[in-house]
């Protein structure tokens, strides 16, 4: 078995296999072997399959494998097929989907792979779509137990972020509508082959069982959040003004000062459920 963390294993592999790592995917391979043993246990902690996006040369994938039932890979790069052939060749356990992971149904992938399991998501992602992978796995509502990512660590940190700090905005309360976020690692960027220009964290996404504040209309919600940051040097009255789609300056200034607001406000001071409490008035005007 090899040790997949190891720079001399990764280069090897590559020279054994005329691989070369893409720049336009974002390829770049954990040489820190305590990564994915902490991705592995956070993952299959209350959960017996874990769907993966990206293996790599398979060393989060083996790790998983030694504890979940079932993993089913997902993997766009098809030069990838020989190497993991031949490290994961010890693993009865581990299928792959040669796709990418935006076009893969997941509800048919999880009905037919992990049929009464509990399903968690592990995954290093690429930095260049990382968004868009976590919030389509977050509205998907499969139930999957927890979603274990190593991304952009200023990403890590806006998701996870609180109001009140520069980090906090749309997609930290998008996040946190379907679940609950935390940082379980910091990984430099020298813990890479090839190094990326910056560091990484690995966030641990436990899914709610339902989203954490409930607004009487879900999509005027999160257009409310997404007004109110699409400016973030102005204030959240007049974020919302220039948006258009919640009536008059007058009747901003009306629905901010009936939560006891301050108009002066911006939108990144305001909680989640303060958020909710703005979108049900505008709801109901």
């Amino acid at each position: 078995m090899y040790n997949l963390t190891d720079p001399k294993i990764i280069k090897y592999l590559c020279s054994k296999y005329g691989f070369t790592f893409a720049k336009s995917m974002g390829q770049n391979f954990i040489t820190d072997e305590s990564v994915p043993l902490i991705m592995a246990q956070e993952a299959t902690e209350n959960a017996e399959g874990v769907i993966e996006i990206g293996p790599g040369f398979g060393v989060l994938t083996a790790a998983l494998a030694n504890s979940a039932k079932k993993v089913v890979s997902i993997e766009l790069d098809r030069r990838l097929e020989k190497v993991l052939e031949e490290t994961l060749a010890g693993f009865s356990n581990v299928s792959f989907i040669w796709d990418d992971c935006m076009k893969v149904n997941l509800t048919e992938l999880t009905q037919n792979e992990f049929e009464g399991m509990n399903v968690s998501v592990a995954a290093n992602l690429p930095y260049y779509i990382t968004t868009p992978i976590i919030m389509n796995l977050l509205e998907s509502r499969l139930g999957f137990k927890k979603i274990v990512v190593m991304i952009q660590k200023e990403v890590a940190e806006r998701l996870c972020a609180a109001p009140g700090g520069k980090e906090y905005g749309a997609i930290s309360i998008a996040a946190q509508y379907y679940c609950t976020p935390k940082i379980i690692k910091y990984v430099p960027a020298g813990a890479f082959i090839p190094a990326p220009k910056v560091d990484s964290s690995v966030v641990s996404m436990e899914i709610l069982d339902k989203p954490s504040v409930s607004p009487i209309n879900e999509k005027k919600f999160f257009a409310l959040i997404k007004a109110a940051f699409s400016q973030r040097r102005k204030t959240l009255v007049n974020a919302l003004s220039s948006s258009g789609a919640f009536g008059s300056k007058e009747q901003i200034i009306s629905a901010v000062e009936s939560l006891g607001l301050n108009p002066s406000i911006r939108g990144e001071a305001l909680s989640i459920q303060e958020f909710c409490n703005l979108s049900d008035y505008f709801s109901q005007m």
